[in-house]
């Protein structure tokens, strides 16, 4: 069984990134054959500063590393250091019909914001450069949260109508989504994002996380007052690090009054601080060693590559190409 993830390169891994899509990503690796892609052709629909795209890139696998990718269960590499990836989106490009990409998520909500004319063709064909994203290792199991489970349906319905033009060439995969980590809560409430500005980044230095969490949106119920924890991006982040227990004794004292949202605030950057100890002391100690990040993606890229290329091989002789 393969299993294939990405995570876009747009900006320093955070919380949702984290329990979204890493540490599912990380409990799978023991699974199956695990195959994670850093996604820099994706990150260049929206970030077009070359010291910041390899910046990022290079943090993201740190910061993978860091969490528990073992590079000997799973396969980590770049996205654009597959060969054969263009290729094969223009050739499934050929066959995705308008109206199925006109009625993506993500494409919907970049028009919302500012328009068509703000929409660039990398974002538009999103969904058909996923979908290669996956086929092209013949995956066929893919962990997404649930705002993504969109794209690997689009792909399923592509790859069945390649395979019924042109033979049987593509797997079709299926999507796991964890249950109770589909939409985690930024410093807002909406969902935590990048295009929100609204993260916790998972290796902050210790002041700079305190103020971060401190800054949570709240309302002004006062000290004495009780408190709704159903409604509280507090609580809900809480629940992420904390015991069932834990989660319980704090709806309760939100519940009872007599505390401030900052005590509370205070609990939770206590919790996040200790959860990712272990991962600060790993991390500083890769970021000791430069070389084992690059020959960790360069193996990656090997391995993802010799997939890759029989896929293309069958594509382009299913196509009658070459």
């Amino acid at each position: 069984m393969r299993i294939l993830s990405g995570i876009k390169p747009t900006g320093v891994p955070h919380i949702g990134n984290y329990f979204g899509m890493m540490r599912p990503a990380i409990d799978w690796q023991d699974r199956g054959e695990a195959f994670y892609f850093i996604a820099d052709y994706h990150a260049l629909t929206t970030l077009h500063d070359a010291a910041l795209l390899r910046k990022y890139s290079r943090g993201v696998a740190l910061d993978f590393l860091a969490c528990g990718l073992d590079p000997e269960k799973a396969t980590l590499f770049r996205q654009s250091d597959v060969h054969g990836i263009g290729q094969l989106t223009w050739i499934l490009g050929t066959l995705t019909p308008m109206p199925m990409l006109e009625n993506a998520h993500a494409y919907k909500a970049a028009v919302d914001r500012g328009g068509s004319a703000g929409v660039n063709l990398g974002l538009f064909a999103y969904p058909v450069l996923m979908a290669i994203d996956i086929l092209i290792y013949q995956s066929h199991i893919v962990p997404v949260g649930r705002d993504q489970k969109q794209h690997v349906e689009m792909t399923r319905d592509l790859a069945l109508k390649f395979n019924r033009t042109f033979g049987e060439t593509f797997t079709i995969p299926e999507p796991s989504i964890l249950p109770g980590v589909e939409t985690i809560r930024g410093l807002d409430g909406q969902k935590m994002s990048k295009s929100y500005n609204n993260t916790i980044e998972l290796f902050s230095e210790e002041k700079a996380l305190r103020k971060k969490v401190m800054s949570i949106v709240t309302d002004s119920t006062p000290v004495e007052a009780p408190k709704d924890p159903a409604s509280s991006a507090i609580v809900d982040l809480y629940g992420l690090f904390a015991t069932a227990e834990e989660v319980r004794d704090m709806e309760s004292r939100f519940r009872a009054g007599g505390t401030g949202y900052g005590d509370f605030k205070k609990q939770l950057f206590e919790a996040i601080w200790s959860y990712f100890e272990p991962m600060r002391r790993r991390r500083a100690e890769l970021e000791g060693d430069p070389g084992y990040v690059d020959r960790v993606l360069a193996t990656g890229a090997e391995r993802a590559n010799a997939l890759a290329a029989e896929t293309v091989r069958k594509v382009r002789s299913a196509t009658g190409l070459g």
